[in-house]
């Protein structure tokens, strides 16, 4: 089996390194995407309880929607390829990015707010100076599960010729190919436990405030 781990690596590099930089490039695609409508949707939901309650089932009711059939869906109104798999990773990583968006603001105490109010900051200088940085941590923590999940996820573009990791996996299962599985879902494992590991470091820089 090691020989032919190695045998398909050194005969398919540039092959296997397209896979790896396509899933990263759909898998980050998505994940910014759901970035630039979550936060500010959870923003929009943290000072609205008719508007959080709305967000949160809208969203969580879409989650639990397969992602292979949201991608089925996609195709007769976007086609093949990498943008229809984009729209369902996108749809599977709002979630957790909007309910910790509106989580950490809601749980800021007002004894904090009151005070910053006190010393004379605006309504958009209290938000960057204060409510933001202290919802921070918790919004990383939501775009950390989000990043985790649609990179496991991302396998499923390859159904729809969205390229990736997913391709290999989907050739050693039609080809019965178990060298082909394992690498491609080592690979995967390690794109998501790497990306795991690069958000837990820039958590615990952010939160270094609170070990002094």
């Amino acid at each position: 089996m090691a020989t032919a781990l190695q045998n398909y690596l050194f005969t398919h590099s540039a092959e296997y390194l397209t896979a790896v930089l396509t899933h990263l490039q759909i898998s980050a695609l998505a994940v910014l995407i759901a970035i630039l409508i979550a936060v500010p949707l959870g923003i929009a939901g943290s000072h609205s309880k008719q508007v959080q309650w709305f967000l949160t089932e809208f969203f969580s009711l879409l989650r639990i929607i397969p992602s292979l059939a949201i991608l089925f869906v996609c195709i007769p109104l976007l086609g093949t390829g990498v943008l229809p798999a984009t729209v369902a990773l996108t749809i599977l990583a709002i979630p957790p990015i909007l309910i910790n968006t509106v989580l950490s603001l809601q749980n800021i105490p007002d004894a904090v707010l009151e005070t910053a109010t006190g010393m004379g900051m605006g309504r958009w200088g209290r938000f960057f100076e204060v409510e933001l940085p202290l919802a921070l941590p918790l919004i990383l923590t939501g775009i950390r599960t989000a990043t985790i999940e649609v990179i496991a996820s991302a396998t499923l573009a390859a159904y729809i010729g969205g390229g990736g990791l997913g391709e290999i996996i989907f050739t050693g299962l039609g080809l019965y190919r178990m060298d082909l599985l394992i690498i491609g879902g080592a690979s995967v494992a390690v794109l998501s436990l790497s990306a795991d590991l690069l958000f837990f470091l820039v958590q615990q820089w952010i939160t270094r405030y609170q070990r002094v």
